[in-house]
């Protein structure tokens, strides 16, 4: 039994160890684009119905790094804004699937091919989503709402803050809103693949996931429903590749398993239709499994050269990878000792938000409320998910910025 937990604690450090240097520094990249792109500068490029849009909502999608639970209240606030349905399909199919903490993280574990066709595949399914919405509905022009949106703060009255209270923000949002938004699927990622890599038989992944007729449906249907972030999908199929499943059946989950869960595919089919559900789930699986082959072919024409699917770890001395992986771990403890303290007192007007799941939405959420007139504090439980607000605020317009803010209120007490 100790040989076992001293393996998977071994397999698991490893893991940890190739990705933190490039999760950190993918983290601070995502603050700098935290700060220089607020949603009302990304809405104002969304506003159109034609493929100049698209192709924007595609290149400002890829490096934000929204999982496919945070960019439903982003997406919803965008069509509030007056984004047309081909840019915010898009916006919606690029944007969870890879980001720049992903990238640099998808580097570490899976060297350059994957860095490389994992966001390309990203801008080609969200240019083939929001073409063929523009194609498939006439939409009339829609008048943007041009309201002034602080990256920083909830005032809306326009307002400037100094670089000081810049940069302050910018590291609080890419070290530790963040990490509380991924820290448990970063965990739940490198101990699943710590689990793979210790306990299954290279000799088994090679007879049943190294052929793609089989491996590819099998990681379509396990990824689609499953809800995966892009960064903490890397370290589980990382093992597989590297034990012999096929690395186009890998792209392929890497791909739909953080482009889709349950709450992204109710919203686009309630708030955008059941065509563009239909749309958004046929550009994601077409371009998994077109990419995925294309990896396939490339790794094939190279002699299945291991380098090209073999992490970037050995470009960067001991030392960091070290303090790095140390730093990452307090930084991810802090997150899970902050949940557990979360707690609502009963003292205030009870409220359930069915598809609130992350810490994305929960800040969404209490920024929304604290607006509101008569609010005194706001608390919210995410394991319950229930919202306790305290004041003497009207129910009717809480309710009303819980529902713009793009989530449902399933009950109140």
């Amino acid at each position: 039994m100790e040989k076992i937990l001293l393996g998977l604690i071994g397999e698991t450090w490893h893991l940890l160890l190739e990705m933190a240097p490039y999760l950190l520094f993918g983290f601070f990249v995502a603050g700098v684009l935290h700060l220089l792109l607020p949603k009302n500068k990304v809405s104002k490029h969304l506003a159109k119905g034609d493929t100049k849009s698209v192709v924007k909502a595609a290149l400002l999608g890829i490096p934000l790094p929204l999982c496919s639970c945070g960019v439903i209240p982003v997406a919803a606030h965008l069509k509030k804004q007056g984004a047309n349905k081909g840019p915010l399909q898009s916006f919606l199919v690029s944007t969870p699937t890879t980001g720049v903490d992903s990238i640099l993280a998808t580097y570490s574990l899976l060297g350059i091919l994957f860095a490389v066709v994992r966001p390309v595949a990203a801008l080609f399914s969200g240019l083939m989503a929001g073409i063929i919405a523009n194609n498939s509905t006439k939409s009339a022009p829609v008048q943007q709402v041009r309201t002034f949106e602080c990256p920083i703060c909830p005032d809306k009255t326009p307002h400037t803050h100094s670089w000081r209270e810049k940069i302050v923000h910018m590291f609080r949002y890419a070290f530790f809103e963040l990490i509380e938004d991924i820290g448990t699927w970063i965990v739940l990622g490198i101990v699943i693949g710590g689990v793979i890599s210790y306990f299954v038989p290279a000799e088994f992944i090679h007879k049943y996931l190294g052929n793609p007729f089989l491996a590819y449906p099998l990681m379509l249907l396990i990824g689609i429903p499953m809800y995966v972030c892009a960064t903490g999908s890397i370290p589980m199929v990382a093992p597989l590749i590297l034990k012999g499943m096929t690395p186009g059946a890998g792209l392929v989950f890497l791909f739909a398993g953080p482009a889709t869960n349950t709450a992204t595919l109710s919203f686009v089919a309630g708030e955008m239709g059941r065509k563009s559900l239909i749309t958004y789930l046929a550009s994601i699986v077409a371009g998994s499994l077109i990419f995925g082959l294309l990896i396939d072919l490339i790794w094939s024409m190279s002699g299945q050269d291991v380098r090209l699917i073999s992490g970037g770890m050995q470009m960067l001395p001991d030392w960091i990878h070290i303090s790095s992986a140390i730093f990452l771990s307090i930084l991810i403890l802090r997150t899970f000792m902050k949940k557990s303290a979360q707690k609502v007192s009963g003292e205030g007007m009870l409220i359930t938000v069915p598809d609130m799941s992350c810490e994305h939405c929960k800040r969404t959420l209490d920024t929304a409320i604290r607006g509101v007139a008569g609010v005194n504090n706001v608390n919210i439980d995410l394991k319950t998910k229930q919202i306790e607000v305290v004041g003497q605020a009207e129910r009717s317009n809480i309710f009303l910025v819980i529902k713009d803010a793009g989530y449902t209120v399933q009950h109140d007490e």
